[in-house]
């Protein structure tokens, strides 16, 4: 049974940073890409970051400069460090492993087939 678990979230004042972690279990996705989303409250869930097995690294624009995404296959563990947050950030924040061969961009949810539990960011002002 494969299970994706978040943990590092918490709360955190503006300007501060998190780093995210996501293990995966039950099946080795080293060639998967693997990414990160997120859903604040009344909001629809969004893309924030998404690596390839080779390393290409994939942002939304709202997080470039600010959070990077890295990845150990050895351990199947993706990371999300953020930096210089903003209350904006503040979200449920979930990895996702993409189902292999799918052809659309990385920033797109329908082509995420594992996801995990979600980890909660608050940025206080």
């Amino acid at each position: 049974q494969v299970q994706l678990v978040e943990s590092g979230g918490g709360l955190v004042q503006a300007g501060g940073s998190l780093r995210l972690s996501c293990a995966a279990s039950g099946r080795t996705f080293s060639t998967n890409i693997m990414g990160w989303f997120r859903q604040a409250p009344g909001k629809k869930r969004e893309f924030v970051a998404a690596i390839s097995w080779r390393g290409n690294m994939y942002y939304a624009d709202t997080v470039k400069g600010r959070f990077t995404i890295s990845r150990d296959n050895a351990n199947n563990t993706v990371y999300l460090r953020m930096n210089s947050l903003k209350p904006e950030d503040t979200a449920v924040y979930y990895c996702a492993v993409r189902t292999a061969g799918y052809a659309g961009i990385p920033g797109d949810e329908g082509g995420y087939g594992y996801w995990g539990q979600g980890t909660q960011v608050t940025v206080s002002s």
